[in-house]
């Protein structure tokens, strides 16, 4: 009885996707830019701009192929895209603003959509386009992503640095300090974050491949996985960006101009440094004047609060506590790369790092309690992870004077706040584990694990 509302659901939630997305296109256009519809379908031929992500993205489609239909599907990915290059080789088309490879991946993936519509029925369709679905999302995920902070660069011409600059004394200026500490590694220490910072993605998707390994065998996939937190954290992240716009110190503070190539996915152009407050990221760390809304460029996203790839490494390292123990080092590694990168790198203040970790707390704790029924528990872990994170940002935005004069203090009551929410997540989900079915109006449903898969005895 459970699936005919889930499948309406699943029905609403594309009609809804598919409006987002149209939406974004519009708002593109009106800024003459391509929007993610464009950007994707571009793909199909010329040089794709997310080759390693397309590829991801048909790795993940594979999970419910069987082992002799992924090394065909592998194969033919590996050859158009060996095709596709020699014809560019052959007429000089250009691939400078784009990857050599990835097409392969998308043309394989558009062609188990049409091969799920026309040559199978039933549960194998369905299994089929929900194997797709998940490959088109992660990348459509990514190309939403562009759109968004193409807009809160346009739509948000002021932002709040100042504010979350004050308020991160309390915590002692962490990315300054981070920041001297990845300037003095020279350029290995900064190759090496920055490799871990790009390939988020990746990371994440060997956390999911692992989580969905026995989807062929099973024909149904888990209730919750990685991919579904991944894609919640990037649909409401970019809200919050529009609610409490932030560029980040090494924009605001310094000059950003080593960085801009990272960053920027729309503009060759720089930021002009006569944005900046002033050059002094990261060797001095702001005084502690009174902060005030500060204009901004018309390029530099505003992409800082909360800090989505805190949020995200976060999430990995959630998803792969259950999983073997390499896994389990891979989870730990690229939260703390991830943590250091940000810092290091200027992109973030430590204050968004644990708004981060906060949002993601509780929109684990939503999807969960979603999955296995709501109850009082449940309702209380997000109503504590909300009502912390909206304390956050009120902290930020309206005490951050208070906070950079008091210090030992206001500092220790941030982890805190941070911390409170982690114990009570782990707590919380630790019963319902421990619990097992429960009885929460879903009984018939096989309970996710912690990695995603079926709780023992389901």
């Amino acid at each position: 009885m459970w699936r005919r509302p889930r499948a309406r659901l699943w029905a609403v939630a594309g009609v809804v996707a598919l409006g987002f997305l149209i939406a974004l296109e519009i708002a593109a256009r009106r800024y003459g830019l391509p929007g993610p519809i464009t950007n994707q379908a571009r793909e199909v031929i010329f040089a794709p701009k997310s080759g390693f992500l397309l590829y991801a993205g048909m790795a993940l489609m594979m999970v419910v192929l069987t082992w002799r239909q992924r090394f065909v599907a592998a194969g033919v990915a590996i050859g158009i895209d060996v095709a596709l290059f020699v014809v560019r080789w052959a007429v000089d088309a250009r691939t400078t603003d784009g990857h050599p490879f990835g097409n392969g991946a998308l043309w394989v993936i558009l062609g188990y959509a049409v091969i799920a519509l026309t040559r199978r029925t039933g549960q194998e369709r369905v299994l089929l386009l929900k194997g797709v679905g998940l490959g088109l999302l992660l990348v459509a995920g990514r190309k939403t992503g562009d759109t968004w902070l193409l807009i809160t660069s346009k739509a948000r011409p002021s932002v709040l640095d100042q504010y979350v600059a004050t308020a991160d004394h309390a915590l002692g200026n962490p990315s300054w300090l981070v920041g001297r500490l990845v300037t003095a590694t020279g350029p290995i220490g900064f190759n090496f974050l920055d490799i871990v910072y790009g390939q988020l993605a990746v990371a994440a998707v060997v956390v999911a491949l692992y989580q969905l390994r026995h989807v062929a065998v099973e024909r149904r996939f888990p209730v919750h996985h990685l991919v579904r937190t991944f894609l919640v954290i990037g649909m409401l992240g970019p809200a919050i960006y529009m609610i409490f716009p932030v560029v980040g110190p090494v924009f605001a503070y310094g000059t950003g101009a080593e960085h801009w190539a990272t960053v920027s996915l729309w503009s060759d152009a720089p930021p002009s440094e006569q944005w900046a407050v002033a050059d002094l990221w990261p060797g001095t760390p702001p005084p502690i004047d009174a902060p005030h809304h500060m204009p901004f460029d018309g390029i530099t996203p505003r992409n800082c609060m909360p800090s989505l790839h805190t949020a995200w490494a976060t999430a990995i390292f959630i998803h792969s506590r259950k999983g073997p123990r390499f896994l389990r080092f891979a989870g730990t590694f690229w939260l703390m790369a991830t943590l250091a990168a940000t810092l290091g790198f200027g992109y973030h203040y430590g204050a968004d790092l644990i708004a981060g970790v906060v949002f993601t707390l509780t929109i684990e704790a939503a999807l969960r309690s979603f999955d296995r029924g709501w109850d009082r528990s449940g309702i209380q872990l997000v109503a504590c992870g909300s009502t912390v994170f909206a304390a956050l940002l009120v902290s930020y935005r309206y005490l951050p004077l208070e906070m950079a004069r008091h210090p030992w203090v206001s500092g220790p009551l941030l982890v805190l706040a941070m911390a409170s929410v982690i114990y009570g997540y782990v707590r919380t989900v630790a019963r319902w584990e421990s619990r097992g079915h429960g009885s929460h109006g879903r009984a018939a449903i096989p309970q996710p694990s912690a990695h995603g898969e079926p709780a023992p005895g389901s």
